[in-house]
């Protein structure tokens, strides 16, 4: 939906159905830095911008300030644009807006970006600005959406990726679409046009390793393969940096969650559904799931919680990660 919004405001932007005041809010700044870049660039000329657009910041101005700056002139230019960044920090001061927000000054273009969570919708401010502007809340993405986000964005500049290379990315960088994007446009600089992106890509100019990584852990554990478990594990040991404990923990419960998940539905479909696994997938959970009943799974949770206290320091002291991993590994294929 956050997409959808995003394109549709590009697309009024660039068809000049310019809004006098945009609220950007919500818990993914991806989008929000997106459109707000692309009114910074495109409602105004190069040669506009010197005396028409003017860049805040929350912790550093009043409302009134805003307001102040709103009620100029454009210099030259049909509209001047305001945008302030990290609006949240105004939070409990935003609803002063709410008179200019009624009769917004319309040579003027005012872009107030709310990161990190969504402004109270119960007050007048949002409702108002629904009226007479553009608001837009941004919702994060779920782990299990962000590989179909990646296909997705990656279709549009015209270039495929192979659905484990896509996991990689997702088990590596998690649901912060920002970092995602990143390294979706550095891959981009040295692929040529409609090139599918593979794990080998990934693996050679992103540092995740192709056989040592979280997806390949959880694959050996569901396949109890205690040697590759252990090997990967020993992987992550001496490379930290870049496979932290908390990270792994947290794929690792998951994927037992899923594996529960699984032997709760009805029907694979059903399960599929439930566990937000491309229909691909499921192949690894059946064999998983004939690899852990229930009560293993469950047990698997267990230990990966135990683990996790043990990281933060709760019934162990000064234990390395080695030791960790191994007691991880032992807890749940020693079931």
């Amino acid at each position: 939906m956050s997409l959808d919004k995003v394109k549709k405001i590009c697309r009024d932007i660039d068809a000049k159905k310019i809004a006098p005041i945009y609220l950007l809010m919500g818990e993914e700044p991806f989008y929000i830095d997106v459109v707000s870049k692309y009114i910074e660039d495109h409602v105004l000329t190069d040669a506009e911008k010197g005396f028409n657009q003017m860049i805040l910041y929350g912790r550093d101005v009043t409302v009134e300030d805003i307001i102040s700056n709103c009620k100029r002139y454009p210099l030259g230019a049909e509209k001047q644009v305001i945008i302030v960044k990290e609006a949240q920090d105004l939070s409990r001061m935003l609803d002063d807006l709410v008179e200019y927000a009624e009769k917004p000054q319309p040579s003027t273009v005012l872009v107030l970006c709310h990161k990190h969570k969504s402004y109270d919708k119960r007050k007048k401010l949002p409702k108002v600005i629904e009226k007479t502007g553009v608001v837009m809340d941004t919702k994060k993405l779920a782990e299990t959406q962000v590989a179909e986000w990646i296909r997705s964005v990656l279709a549009s500049r015209g270039f495929t990726i192979t659905p484990k290379a896509s996991q990689m990315l997702v088990e590596f960088l998690g649901n912060d679409l920002g970092k995602v994007n990143n390294e979706l446009e550095k891959l981009q600089l040295i692929l040529k046009p409609g090139e599918q992106i593979t794990d080998k890509i990934v693996e050679d100019n992103i540092g995740i390793s192709k056989d040592f990584n979280n997806f390949e852990l959880q694959k050996a554990l569901g396949n109890r393969d205690v040697k590759k478990a252990f090997a990967i594990v020993q992987y992550f040991s001496q490379n930290p940096k870049n496979n932290p404990v908390v990270m792994t923990l947290g794929i690792l419960y998951s994927y037992f969650s899923k594996i529960l998940l699984y032997h709760a539905s009805p029907n694979k479909a059903e399960a599929a559904k439930a566990m937000g696994v491309p229909h691909f997938y499921m192949k690894e959970y059946d064999i998983a799931a004939g690899n852990f009943s229930m009560k293993n799974a469950s047990a698997a949770i267990d230990v990966i919680r135990t683990i996790d206290n043990k990281s933060k320091g709760v019934g162990a002291v000064n234990i390395s990660n080695e030791d960790l991993y191994k007691e991880l590994i032992l807890g749940i294929l020693g079931r």
